[in-house]
């Protein structure tokens, strides 16, 4: 990604094409405040107390599952980064060399409305914040018209900034990790000196099944970001560590996954109707003082904003690849008004809002795993990146394969999406309303569903036959012929 300095204000006109090499000044390090960003969010803390409340871990089974999930989710989000590096276009772009280009459009959809949901459980979370906000600073009580009118400030803050680009981003995200860090350290404090430790430790340990369901709930959330990685690393140099990209992927998100999830673990002991709360930030008017509370909930709000804007940002390189024909800058409105709408539902209609954020975690970390197995696999057997036929959505396009699909990878994901849901159950115990016929086996029940859809469909890639890349007539523009769009198989860094 570019420096901030070199290009700042200015508005990213590229799409989808290429970064080319003099253009790649990016460095490994400027992932850390990104992915710091990506997790600057309260939804952490009600996990956090999801763990302790529904799933009945204690305070060491929680502090396990915060330090494994990020490792796993954002140790995929690094891997799949590197494609980013090697072929300097987004995810969804490179994503065309492996399912074609028309089928491409399969995975490319189910992601694109995936990110419906996610964008608007942060949009009705930053909202929720603002509320909380203006009922303890000035008792401003929430009302129907307030719930509109700040649903569209926040989607708003966030169009501008997906709509200017990635200099507008890594500017935010480097300041918002400073502020964030600053106040969560003084957030940790306070619980440290007024919590009640000998209630926390003495909170007997849950089930292994129940601490396993645990991590798959908070890696479900880095799932989201996998396909986004490379969007974030098409602006580093091609030398750049793929070691290094991954280390700075789990790092970034660590060092907020594990103490937000922690201090919403703790704060469930003395308030355990927080996991049930009508929505995720209320509590913390009650849990912190106002002196620590409203400039927290201030900063996660520009933390959400900025969650929103980098989903956003790569939603809108989702949409050009499924053919919608503006610039960058205005794909992502079509996702901004659809936050709207679906916020708007979830804040006046849902009862529970954790009990719809479960439900669509679980549904969303299958709907990522099946892109992210064929995807994996893929690299792994040594994928080069044709920028010409990256670009080239016709029948003359390398990645055309057979009448525009590759039918292992098509096949695949499909196999696998459809395995994965039949081990998943999507909503709390006692008010899930969808729920696999082998929800019930040991898979199912330790939330595995995501894991059992990545292996298939890595598995059913990696041992299905593959077309050929088309050679390119009298050579064509890049010189490749059916075979130099693959490097010796390995782990591609």
């Amino acid at each position: 990604m570019p420096h901030a300095s070199d290009v700042e204000g200015a508005v990213e006109t590229r799409g989808l094409e290429p970064v080319p090499d003099t253009e790649r000044k990016g460095r490994v390090r400027d992932l850390i405040p990104t992915w710091v960003a990506a997790n600057i969010s309260v939804l952490l803390l009600a996990m956090g107390a999801s763990l302790v409340v529904a799933d009945k871990l204690n305070f060491w089974q929680a502090l396990i599952a915060a330090f494994v999930a990020p490792v796993i989710s954002y140790g995929l989000v690094g891997f799949i980064s590197i494609a980013g590096k090697r072929g300097g276009a987004p995810g969804m772009a490179l994503s065309r060399s492996v399912f074609g280009q028309r089928g491409n459009l399969l995975p490319g959809s189910l992601i694109w409305i995936a990110r419906w949901g996610w964008e608007t459980i942060n949009a009705v979370t930053g909202a929720y914040a603002l509320l909380t906000v203006l009922d303890i600073c000035f008792g401003i009580h929430s009302s129907t018209p307030l719930i509109v009118v700040t649903l569209l400030l926040f989607v708003a803050a966030t169009f501008l900034i997906s709509g200017l680009g990635i200099n507008a981003l890594h500017l935010c995200n480097k300041w918002s990790t400073y502020l964030f860090g600053i106040f969560s350290v003084l957030v940790l404090v306070y619980l440290i000196a007024d919590t009640d430790w000998s209630a926390v430790f003495a909170k007997p340990a849950g089930t292994t099944a129940s601490l396993v369901a645990g991590i798959g709930l908070i890696a479900a959330g880095g799932l989201s970001w996998v396909p986004s990685g490379p969007d974030f690393a098409r602006y580093l140099p091609r030398r750049a560590s793929g070691g290094g990209m991954v280390g700075a992927s789990i790092g970034g998100a660590g060092i907020v996954v594990l103490p937000m999830v922690l201090m919403g673990a703790v704060m469930a002991v003395s308030t355990p109707d927080l996991a049930n709360a009508s929505d995720p930030v209320s509590f913390l008017g009650k849990v912190l003082p106002m002196w620590i509370a409203v400039p927290y909930l201030l900063i996660a709000v520009v933390g959400m904003v900025l969650i929103n804007a980098m989903s956003m940002y790569s939603a809108g390189f989702t949409a050009l690849t499924l053919g919608i024909k503006v610039p960058r800058a205005w794909a992502v409105s079509v996702n901004a008004v659809i936050s709207v709408v679906l916020g708007l539902v979830l804040m006046l209609a849902a009862t529970s809002f954790l009990g719809s954020f479960v439900a669509f975690l679980s549904l969303l970390a299958v709907a990522f795993s099946a892109w992210i197995g064929v995807f994996g696999a893929d690299m792994l057997l040594g994928r080069k990146y044709d920028p010409v036929a990256l670009m080239d959505t016709t029948r003359t396009s390398a990645y055309w394969y057979r009448g525009g699909f590759s039918p292992a990878a098509v096949g695949a994901w499909l196999a696998a999406l459809i395995t994965g849901m039949l081990f998943t159950t999507a909503g709390t115990a006692g008010s899930a309303w969808f729920s696999g016929p082998f929800a019930d086996t040991w898979l199912g029940r330790n939330g595995l569903g995501w894991v059992v859809t990545i292996l298939v469909s890595g598995v059913l890639y990696a041992v299905l036959p593959k077309p050929k890349p088309k050679p390119k007539a009298q050579g064509g523009a890049t010189g490749q012929g059916p075979d130099a769009d693959r490097e010796p198989a390995g782990l591609p860094i």
